[in-house]
């Protein structure tokens, strides 16, 4: 696998005002933790069970803060309002990428965000150079057709990345995506745009502490590596439940709220 480049890009950013990123930094060190001990051969080796369930455990609201649940985002699948946001940053000349995106993320999908639990945004983190740059911005193209997640299957078909992404590869992707106006998608790519919003998705990846792809966030929770899909379902599923819990108990404190105010009132009438 090609040796991801510099980039003076990498340097930690700052999130909301004079708030340095401290905590994403700490929770690189859990995001390390979790990681495939060998990214250029070796398959993940952690199992489910290596990955505590505790729902607080190396959770940072600043990273949780990152989800931009936005109702336009053409990069995103599922409720704005899912409890779980899970954020990936990816390449597409990532071979771990692709596989997540073949055995993982479907089962995600399916179990999670067709319920309504679960909300992916994608975050195009392109660090293999030229072509995979050129790849990001053709699927952020593809997204303002509605296209994103269909060029994104084709992108990571099994062999794809082995054929390149050159201009002519990267529009048989979009028609085989289905985008319809392919004339668009070409000016699309290769404009301002597209170059400022995989700039924007590169600079959060730097900024959290990523140097390798995939890696992810699930609702601030930094998890590295194609994990085995069991390991994403107990993260989610403890992510899921305490989200439920919160809810849960600020909705009984609301009532209990409003009980007490309308039994202050009913006296003061009497």
């Amino acid at each position: 696998m090609p040796t991801p480049r510099t980039s003076s890009s990498r340097k930690p950013l700052l999130y909301g005002t004079g708030v340095v990123l401290a905590a994403a930094l700490l929770g690189f060190v859990s995001y390390r933790a979790t990681a495939p001990a060998d990214h250029s051969g070796s398959s993940s080796s952690t199992a489910a069970g290596d990955v505590t369930a505790d729902p607080d455990a190396g959770v940072f609201p600043e990273l949780a803060r990152l989800a931009r649940r936005d109702p336009g985002d053409g990069l995103a699948q599922g409720r704005v309002d899912a409890p779980v946001v899970l954020i990936e940053y990816a390449d597409f000349k990532c071979g771990y990428c692709g596989k997540f995106a073949r055995d993982a993320e479907p089962a995600l999908v399916k179990k999670y965000v067709d319920n309504g639990t679960l909300r992916i945004e994608w975050r195009n983190f392109p660090i293999f150079g030229a072509e995979s740059e050129a790849v990001a911005r053709a699927a952020w193209a593809a997204g303002q057709q509605g296209r994103f997640w269909q060029f994104h299957a084709a992108a990571y078909t099994e062999g794809a990345k082995e054929k390149g992404f050159g201009k002519d590869r990267l529009k048989a992707l979009a028609r085989e995506a289905g985008v319809r106006d392919l004339g668009r998608f070409v000016r699309d790519a290769d404009g301002a745009a597209a170059s400022g919003a995989v700039s924007k998705d590169q600079a959060e990846g730097y900024g959290i502490g990523a140097s390798s792809t995939p890696s992810f966030l699930i609702n601030g929770r930094p998890l590295a590596g194609a994990q085995p899909v069991e390991v994403f379902e107990q993260v989610i599923q403890a992510a899921a439940d305490k989200a439920a819990n919160t809810k849960d108990a600020k909705d009984t404190k609301d009532a209990n709220g409003s009980k007490g105010s309308g039994d202050s009132s009913g006296g003061a009438d009497k």
